[in-house]
């Protein structure tokens, strides 16, 4: 028996001394373990933190070098949606090399939030000089429209003794620029010096209080608002009859645009639209922009330009919105919280969105409408693209590039040319040369008499973001129609009747005066 105990406690002992054991070799192995790894240098360590982190920064940031550099930087081949049916794909797209062809972005532009900062602060724009014309709406709106005829650019020179006449043949493009955006943003430049380039004349409808003029009414834009583009386009459509007329929205003015058309579907004066990185579904959009840590960098930055845009316009937000709120914006949702829905009369945001987004309006454009956007835009989602609604409208061929980030789309070596402007214009000069040009199946009388105003602005100046110029007052003067009952329409409304205000340059722009003659039996339809 005694032998028996005594050979029990030798196992426990045999077996708290293995455990032991077993403890002391584990310690032992992470000492060991710890003294390797001290051994190491500790720029080795550093190394390691910087590729875990670039590698963390690639992903999460987009980036598309190595996926570039495995298709031996030949790009990606760009997706188009139509309607199989569709004679603007067979007839006017399916001749078109830019879209059909392949898209590589530059280099070392290959992500897409760096592209898209690029073409904002940078852009490496063509110089271009504007010839401004001031457009009053009927509700007294002041519109700045700047105008850059192609005889501006041939042989690559400005010139400023350029003039188009009333019977000018030459297509004119309209640009409707996106949020807070106007003339003097680098990529409407592109657009605007490589398009009158091929010989055409380009028109920029800068968005109320924008582009360096006073807000002359209460009524201001928005994301929906199509008034402006509709009473412009219908002036430019009665003061040039025989020169067709096309459209190009970009971002928020692709909204507007695209919006526009399945307003007024067949009536439409123009003959042909692009449509570039639209948002679609404003919805959408608002909840994608708050996703995620880069997005809500966007949201953040493109309120602080709604806010400076306030800030112009004080006095008329004062009264109309709530300042105070407008101050604290800080995102798209708070400002049109404070702001857009008190000024449009929306009863909330989200009702805002809902009326204001032009994929509710597709299905009734009747205008050959070509549209481009990146699948990785970081600002409109690919989620709101509406691809069904898109591939049902014999009218509209939607093009999805893979990469391009939002309204950038650089190509070359040097970054000093953008895709989609190539794209666009090929687009544009082939539906020109084919039979398939919209032409208005209605003239509608509006009612609607915009004027010319013979100065850009009676209030002073101050400079702001971007080099653009704003009024800081309001006052204004106007010529009354009753003044010129007797007088006519001039032929040549910019050669005759313009002049050059001395020392009126900024960033770029020339501006000039305007001082037709009209009289109510013409404007009057």
């Amino acid at each position: 028996m005694e032998s028996f105990i005594w050979a029990s406690g030798a196992r426990e002992n045999c077996s708290t001394a293995a455990v032991a054991a077993a403890a002391a070799s584990s310690l032992c192995g992470y000492g060991l373990l710890l003294n390797g790894l001290s051994l190491i240098p500790i720029w080795h360590y550093l190394l390691g933190l910087l590729i875990g982190s670039v590698g963390f920064l690639y992903n999460y940031l987009d980036f598309h070098l190595l996926e570039d550099l495995r298709s031996g930087f030949r790009g990606s081949t760009a997706e188009l949606t139509y309607n199989p049916g569709s004679e603007i794909y067979s007839g006017v797209a399916s001749k078109c090399r830019v879209i059909h062809g392949r898209y590589l972005t530059t280099l070392w532009l290959s992500c897409p939030h760096i592209q898209t900062i690029f073409l904002n602060f940078f852009g490496r724009p063509p110089s271009v000089s504007y010839k401004r014309q001031i457009f009053h709406a009927p509700d007294g709106g002041t519109i700045a429209l700047d105008w850059l005829m192609s005889s501006d650019v041939s042989g690559g020179a400005f010139r400023a003794e350029s003039s188009i006449s009333r019977g000018d043949t030459a297509p004119i493009v309209v640009v409707v620029p996106g949020l807070t955006s106007d003339s003097a943003l680098p990529y409407l430049k592109h657009l605007a010096f490589n398009t009158a380039k091929r010989g055409w004349n380009v028109v920029v409808s800068n968005h109320r209080g924008l582009g360096g003029v006073s807000v002359t009414s209460d009524v201001f834009y928005n994301a929906g608002w199509t008034e402006d583009i509709r009473v412009v386009l219908h002036y430019l459509h009665e003061e040039y009859p025989k020169a067709p007329l096309f459209t190009v929205g970009t971002s928020v003015g692709a909204n507007i645009l695209v919006k526009y058309l399945g307003e007024d579907g067949e009536n439409v004066p123009i003959a042909g639209a692009v449509a570039i990185g639209c948002p679609w579904d404003l919805l959408i959009i608002d909840r994608f922009i708050k996703r995620r840590l880069v997005q809500k960098i966007y949201d953040r930055a493109l309120s602080i330009g709604l806010r400076d845009f306030a800030q112009l316009h004080q006095p008329h937000f004062s009264r109309l919105a709530n300042w105070d709120g407008i101050k604290k914006s800080r995102s798209i949702r708070d400002f049109d919280s404070y702001a857009t829905c008190l000024v449009g009369k929306f009863e909330t945001v989200d009702t805002y969105y809902r009326k204001c987004s032009s994929s509710s309006y597709i299905g009734n454009v009747s205008v050959p409408l070509l549209c481009i956007s990146a699948l990785d835009d970081p600002v409109c989602t690919t989620e709101a693209i509406p691809w069904d609604e898109c591939r049902a409208n014999k009218n509209i061929v939607l093009v999805t590039t893979k990469h391009g980030g939002h309204m950038a789309f650089f190509e070359g070596l040097t970054a000093s040319s953008l895709w989609w402007v190539r794209a666009a214009n090929e687009f544009l000069h082939v539906l020109h040369s084919s039979p398939y040009m919209h032409v208005q199946k209605k003239i509608k009388n509006t009612g609607l008499h915009p004027t010319l105003d013979t100065s850009i602005d009676q209030g002073p100046y101050v400079n702001v973001a971007d080099g653009m110029v704003a009024a800081a007052g309001n006052e204004h003067t106007r010529d009354t129609l009753e003044e010129n009952e007797s007088s006519k329409l001039p032929e040549d409304l910019h050669k005759d009747n313009n002049e050059i205000v001395p020392d009126a340059e900024k960033d770029g722009m020339q501006i000039t005066e305007t001082k037709p003659d009209m009289s109510r039996e013409n404007i009057d339809h």
